[in-house]
Order: structure tokens, then C-alpha cells, then sequence
């Protein structure tokens, strides 16, 4: 035994306990000790039989992620795996009871299935996650799991991801029984009724494998889902060919075919994008000058100012979360359609079956709407949800200033405005910073947390915090314009309009960017978004941009026209009443029109270079930021493309992206646009150094962690 794995005895029950805080995780050396009490349980007559349970709040939530990233890069051998653990739990001559609390996920699932029978307590979840790290089960998950629960709930649970609760899986056969109360005492009963009776092998269970012909259609249709669903992703169809083995070969076959597509997931580019996209999610979490110990101001009750789109959106966040909200708009009209929204949006959760209409009503009596600042004075924190205008915003913070309490924190969903300036209109600037909520808020995971000069570390650990209870991913970003996601953006956009006035149609640089991986083309984006409010933002700052110096101008003019994308049925494209876009040739004419006045040549342009300068166009400005310390880390701006902006998770986002292509070809092909296009393209200082240093953003990130 080791030290992370325990043997002891209630009278003829072997109890083998996993202690591996926090979650148990399936090392190596885990395993051995369950090898070694294994053993000695098998050879001791006064056991009868064996419970295996996991110690703390979890039985096992999968295997150590950190021990494929050695695998990977050499430093450790892929060796025999969990296998051999495996066959021999299963071929132990007493029977094993395994007594699940918590998460059963990946290698911890594989190891549970191994044993004879399988409790759980009642709130437990069981799932085969892997394919969300680009990877699939690797220790005969997809053969023993089809074995348990049938062939198309395995296909599903292994090409998608997503755990079941307890009851299903009793209902599936997974598990054997529930246990209300105490786990353990109710797995030693357990165990103790079920001596002397048949204890089956998983692997030689076969009678819900199902035949050739009843498993066809749930192939194809595995298929074609993973294809719209998981668009580009490998591991979700290896998954499914690995099922299929076990529903074609013996399970030992079955188990070398899913060895191999293992290790051929394992070592992709996909699998090493979207595990450091697993640790970069709890990388942004630290800020090296805000420690963990940092005393957060509690955030209780909350106001949000504005019940438009961004502001109704916010405000179902926190309700969902069991925050009171005061919600407030400048008239009653105007607030009756806020409410009117928030209420339709719910119903929809309702129609789709995400919430009851219990879980509605409860969430909605959360939400208090108001004309005044009356009650303002009562809440621990206000966020400003109103449109992108600074004198507005200046003004609402201005009484803000009056009416809120000492302590409370002041906060604005600006997306691109200057929170220093925001702060300058209170005589508490420490109180004062940015929540940049992503539309719509209810749904997307990201918030930008932003940071100003005087923005006080109490008020940044506790918006930091509070990300995580709003189910958000929180990341610090610093006090520029657009910040770090529409900063990056805008030079992405401008390229993909600049491309479409050089001649490649709407469609063709939607079509190359949705190929690469996008969730949507930036066309497409700027209709769903409205271009009405990049318009807006552009009007702001015009007198910021440099004279000479070319910029995008096509979109400007489909504003003037009234055509502000999906809103009006018209921009980019046409929309029908179900804001299905239809090309609309039109639009292509009038920009050619527009380019010949303007002097710009047309030429045809491949879906490389539409990929290339638009992609680009975001590492560029993405190093530059880093270099300027307006992001902490590459690994941040990874997180904010990744849940922000439809930036292709298995590509790990834009940084980690370049550096897959290798910075040395990146900083070339930049150096070329930089000739060809002049100062827009000049290359980011940082790029240069990294490219020619040979090193890489993510080693950047390291040497940052260590300094840090």
C-alpha cells in the first residue's frame, strides 16, 4: 500500500479506502496501491468481500490530467495503464463492491465498472468526460460501458461527455443500488447480503451488446450528430469507433482497438489544445498580486442599472445564482420590456427542459424592478448595464456615488469605455470596476473583470470569486481600449471587411473562418451583434484613429442604409422571420461600387488568406497586449477567445493556436502582410522576440508562473 491508499477490516469486509485530496485523482501511485490492497484482500480467508470507496467528497473525478502531458513530451512512458488494475479487480475470487460518493468520471468510471457490483449515494454523478480533453477512455471504459448500460447510452456518454445522475444510472444498470444515509455502512451491508451470489466479470457480460443490424442506426446517427455538434473534433468519433469495436470484436480485441485510438487522440494537436485549455481556465483564477487570502467584500444583494438586452441578461445571472436583484430602468415602458424579455427567456428554458416552472417562479421573485435609486443604498453591489456612452455612464456613476453605501462595489458592463474615466465621476475610484458581461449574459461563460488604476484588490478578489458562483469563467484584464477580447477583435473584423473590399464575397470569409473553426463568421457575428453598436463605438473614438492610415468602411455604410444586421431583417445578409440568413447578392454589389470609388483594386482571394489575415490579425494584437501588460498572461487571452468569442476549443485558442503553426511562421507571414498592407500589419514587438528566440507563448506563460 501507499500512503494515498489505505487497507482496513469491519469483521469479514475488506474496506479499501483512496485518499488523494482533492479529488482523488487516479495517479499512478494510486493505482499501485490498490494493486497491493487488492492483492492482500484476495488472500486473506477471513475477507469475504471488498468495498472500495474513495475518502473526502468524491469517490474518483478521473485520472491525473498532468500525467499525459507527460506522456506526450517523453517524460514518462505510456506503459500497461489501468488495464492490468482492472482485470485484476475483476478477477479477484471475492466479491468487489465499489461505493461511489461524489464523481465517478473517466479512469475513475473505468475502475468502478471493473467491480463485481457498484452503490452509490443519491446525489453522485457517473460519466466518461474524456472526450472534452480531446482524448477518449483509455483503460476499457468503451468496451465495459456499452457492457453495463447498452450501446447507445455508451456512444452517447463516451462521444459526448456529459456525467448522469445516480438514479439514471440505476436505472441503466450501471449501478446495482442507492444508499440513503452513510455510504460506507451502507456498502459493508451491502456487500455482506450479496456473498455466496453469482459476482459477474464485466468484460464477459454481453447481453445488452445488441446485433449488427440494431446498432447500425445508432452508429450513423452518433455520426452525423458529432459531425454538426462537435464540429472539427476528432475524439468524438474515435469514441464512437471504439464502442463499435466492442459490439463487433472480443473484449480484449476491443481493448487494443481503443488503445490505439487513444494514443492516436493523446498525442493530437486537438488533445494537447484543449488540455491546456482545461488548466488555463484555473491558471486565470490567480493573480499574482491578489493572493488567495485577500479578504473579498461579500456580495449578497445587487442593482443593475439598465434592463435592456445586457442589463435583463446580468440580472437573470445573478438570480440564477440566488442573488437578489434590484433592477432598474428610466421609465415604466421600458422596464415592462425588460421584464417581458427576462420572463420570455425563461419560458424558453422551460420549453427545452433546462428549468421547472417551480426553479422559474423562485428566480424571478429574485428579480425586483424599480424606476428609482431609493433602495440602492441597501445592496453590496451595482452593476451598470446601460449602452456604450460615457457621458451616460459618467453621470449614472455620479449618482451612483451618492446613494450607494461605503463598501459597496460599483461596477459597469462597459464592453470597450474607459473605467478610469467611469471612476473619475465618483470620489471612490477604488470601488469602481469593470464586469464585462459577454451577450448573451444568461448563456456565455466569460466575464471580463476589468481592472482600473485605483480598482481596490478587495473588490478584484471579490468579483474574481464571484465569477465562480455566477458559473462564470472571471479573467483580469487591464484598462485599455476594448479591453482584451474586443480589442483583439476589432483588428479581426477590420481584416474581414478590408478582405470583402478586395474582392472575396460575404459568404466565402464567412465560410473560411466557420472551416477553420469559428462558431460563426465574422459577418455573420456583426449581423448577430448589431453593427449599429461597433458604428456607434467607431463614432466615438474617430478622432483617435490616425489620418492616412486605411480603415474599413463598407460596414459604416450599411448603418447609414438602416441595415443593422438581424435586429432590422437586414446587414450582411437578409434574415427571414426566423433570422435565418439569406445571402443577399445586393450587398456584394454595392461594396464592389463602393471599392471602385475608393480606388481599391479587386482580385480573388483564397480561404488560406482569409484564415491568415484575420487569424492573425488577432496574435498580433494578442502579443502586442501581452506586451503591454494589459492581459497577465497568453493563457488569458486563450481563455477569452475560448469563451467569448466561438474560438474553436480544440485549436486552444489564439495564442496557444500560433504557437501550434510555430511563431518563427507566423512572425513571416505577418512580416509579408505588413509589406503588402503597410503600418496595420507591423509586426508586435513581443511576436518579433519570441519568433526569433525560438520560443514559444506558452513557455512565456511558464517563465510569467515562475516569476510570479
Amino acid at each position: 500500500m501507499t500512503d494515498l491508499v489505505q487497507l482496513s477490516k469491519d469483521k469479514n469486509v475488506a474496506i479499501i479506502t483512496i485518499n488523494n485530496p482533492p479529488v482523488n485523482a487516479l495517479s499512478p501511485a494510486v493505482a499501485q496501491g490498490i494493486a497491493q490492497a487488492i492483492e492482500q484482500a484476495g488472500k486473506d480467508d477471513g475477507t469475504k468481500a471488498v468495498v472500495l470507496i474513495g475518502g473526502g467528497r468524491t469517490f474518483i473525478a478521473g485520472a491525473d490530467i498532468k500525467e499525459f502531458g507527460k506522456i506526450t513530451s517523453g517524460k514518462s512512458q505510456r506503459g500497461a495503464g489501468l488495464l492490468p488494475l482492472l482485470l485484476q479487480i475483476e478477477d479477484v475470487r471475492k466479491p468487489v463492491v465499489v461505493a461511489i460518493h461524489g464523481s465517478a468520471f473517466g479512469g475513475g468510471l473505468e475502475l468502478a465498472m471493473a467491480g463485481h457490483f457498484r452503490v452509490a449515494a443519491p446525489n453522485a454523478q457517473l460519466g466518461q468526460p474524456e472526450v472534452k480533453l480531446g482524448i477518449i477512455p483509455g483503460a476499457g471504459g468503451t468496451q465495459r460501458l456499452p457492457r453495463l448500460v447498452g450501446v447507445a447510452k455508451a456512444v452517447e456518454m463516451c462521444a459526448e461527455g456529459n456525467p448522469i445522475t445516480a438514479q439514471e444510472a440505476l436505472r441503466l444498470g450501471l449501478v446495482d443500488h442507492l444508499i440513503e444515509g452513510d455510504l460506507l455502512p451502507g456498502a459493508i451491508a451491502f456487500s455482506r447480503e450479496i456473498v455466496g451470489k453469482p459476482a459477474l466479470k464485466t468484460r464477459e457480460r454481453n447481453d445488452k451488446l445488441g446485433t449488427p443490424s440494431q446498432n447500425s442506426p445508432v452508429f450513423a446517427a452518433a455520426r452525423e450528430k458529432a459531425h454538426t455538434k462537435q464540429r472539427g473534433m476528432m475524439a468524438p468519433l474515435a469514441a464512437i469507433d471504439a464502442v463499435e469495436a466492442a459490439t463487433r470484436l472480443s473484449f480484449e480485441e476491443g481493448c487494443q482497438v481503443e488503445r490505439q485510438l487513444f494514443d492516436k487522440c493523446l498525442f493530437s494537436d486537438q488533445s494537447k489544445a484543449l488540455i491546456h485549455a482545461f488548466f488555463g481556465e484555473r491558471e486565470v483564477a490567480k493573480i499574482p498580486d491578489v493572493p488567495k487570502e485577500t479578504p473579498t467584500l461579500p456580495v449578497n444583494s445587487v442593482a443593475v442599472v439598465g434592463a435592456g438586452t445586457m442589463g435583463g441578461g446580468i440580472a437573470m445571472v445573478f438570480a440564477n445564482a440566488g442573488i437578489s436583484v434590484l433592477l432598474k430602468e428610466a421609465d415604466q415602458p421600458a422596464l415592462d420590456r425588460g421584464l417581458a424579455n427576462i420572463h420570455k427567456n425563461y419560458q424558453s428554458s422551460v420549453k427545452r427542459g433546462r428549468l421547472t416552472e417551480q426553479s422559474v417562479n423562485e428566480r424571478l421573485k429574485l428579480i425586483k424592478p424599480t424606476l428609482s435609486f431609493d433602495d440602492f443604498g441597501k445592496v453590496d453591489m451595482v452593476v451598470e448595464a446601460v449602452f456604450e456612452g460615457m457621458a451616460l455612464k459618467k453621470e449614472i456613476f455620479g449618482q451612483l456615488d451618492r446613494v450607494c453605501r461605503p463598501g459597496a462595489i460599483l461596477a459597469s458592463n462597459t464592453s470597450t469605455l474607459d473605467i478610469d474615466e467611469i471612476a473619475s465621476a465618483t470620489s471612490r475610484p477604488g470601488a469602481v470596476i469593470g464586469t464585462h458581461f459577454f451577450s448573451p449574459a444568461n448563456i456565455m461563460r466569460l466575464l471580463e473583470i476589468v481592472r482600473g488604476q485605483a480598482s481596490g484588490k478587495e473588490v478584484i478578489a471579490a468579483c474574481m470569486q464571484l465569477s465562480k458562483k455566477l458559473g462564470k469563467v472571471g479573467v483580469l484584464v487591464g484598462n485599455c481600449r476594448g479591453f482584451v477580447g474586443n480589442r483583439m477583435f476589432g483588428p479581426y473584423r477590420r481584416e474581414a471587411q478590408f478582405l470583402v473590399e478586395e474582392g472575396a464575397t460575404i459568404e466565402s470569409v464567412d465560410k473560411a473562418l466557420f472551416d477553420f473553426g469559428m462558431a460563426m463568421g465574422p459577418m455573420a457575428t456583426g449581423d448577430l451583434a448589431g453593427l449599429d453598436v461597433g458604428w456607434r463605438i467607431r463614432k466615438e473614438y474617430r478622432h483617435l484613429e490616425k489620418p492616412g492610415v486605411r480603415q474599413p468602411f463598407a460596414e459604416d455604410r450599411l448603418c447609414e442604409l438602416g441595415r443593422y444586421g438581424q435586429k432590422t431583417g437586414a446587414g450582411w445578409y437578409k434574415y427571414d422571420e426566423n433570422r435565418r440568413a439569406i445571402p443577399d447578392p445586393e450587398v456584394n454589389d454595392l461594396v464592389r461600387e463602393w471599392a471602385a470609388e475608393a480606388g481599391i483594386a479587386q482580385r480573388k482571394l483564397s480561404s488560406e488568406e482569409i484564415v491568415d489575415r484575420c487569424i492573425y490579425a488577432l496574435v498580433n494584437e494578442g502579443a502586442r497586449i501581452l506586451d503591454e501588460g494589459f492581459a497577465l498572461r497568453a493563457v488569458d487571452i486563450d481563455i477569452i477567445y475560448l469563451n467569448g468569442y466561438g474560438f474553436p476549443a480544440y485549436r486552444g485558442g489564439p495564442m496557444w493556436y500560433a504557437d501550434t503553426v510555430g511563431l518563427d511562421k507566423v512572425y513571416r507571414r505577418i512580416s509579408e502582410f505588413h509589406q503588402q498592407h503597410g503600418e496595420l500589419w507591423e509586426p508586435a514587438p513581443l511576436l518579433k522576440r519570441l519568433a526569433q528566440e525560438g520560443k514559444t507563448f506558452a513557455e512565456l506563460n511558464r517563465e510569467q508562473a515562475v516569476v510570479a
